[in-house]
């Protein structure tokens, strides 16, 4: 069976139950493509992780992307708030280790560290196409804190990894 079904060459889609027709440039489908780039992006940036332990970790996020893109889409897997307790211990930890700041930091650094902070301005974005389908129909509060948190989350193993690798952050020394 070919991957292809040519459904979609007049510009709509449809989810998992199939019933109904969907604009390609609808804000559901505008959702779930901002969160499609996001995780392939994190895929990019784990080939320049040399961290196995950070490396699960990033997966396991890609996992929860996939598991946020099948319940918008309509199945009925449940997401719980554990994961977003884990990102937020996460980022505390980190930032534990690599200290607070108070200006804005300049992507640089490792290619671990610059492909993360492309991947969070994809999750800030992705979060605003999120917010933006909640407007238009229920998404789960959990989802929502969960894409709220990812920028900030995928932000911190940015500055983890300059930090891991004894490169100093350069913070904008602009008033905010």
């Amino acid at each position: 069976m070919p991957i292809y079904t040519k459904k979609g060459d007049k510009g709509a889609t449809n989810f998992i139950d199939k019933s109904k027709r969907v604009d390609k440039d609808s804000i559901k489908v505008e959702a779930l493509g901002s969160l499609d780039e996001l995780n392939s992006f994190l895929g990019i940036a784990r080939s320049f992780c040399d961290n196995p332990e950070r490396n699960i970790f990033i997966k396991d996020i890609q996992d929860n992307i996939f598991r946020i893109c099948s319940i918008i889409a309509g199945s009925d897997l449940k997401f719980n708030k554990s994961k977003t307790t884990k990102l937020e211990k996460e980022i505390d930890k980190i930032e534990a280790k690599a200290g607070a700041i108070d200006s804005f930091r300049f992507s640089q650094g490792t290619r671990f560290a610059t492909h993360l902070m492309f991947a969070r301005s994809l999750a800030r974005r992705a979060e605003r196409r999120v917010v933006a389908l909640s407007k238009e129909e229920k998404v789960h509060p959990q989802i929502l804190q969960y894409v709220n948190r990812l920028s900030d989350m995928i932000f911190m193993l940015f500055r983890e990894a300059n930090f891991d690798a004894g490169i100093p952050e350069e913070g904008w020394k602009g008033k905010p």
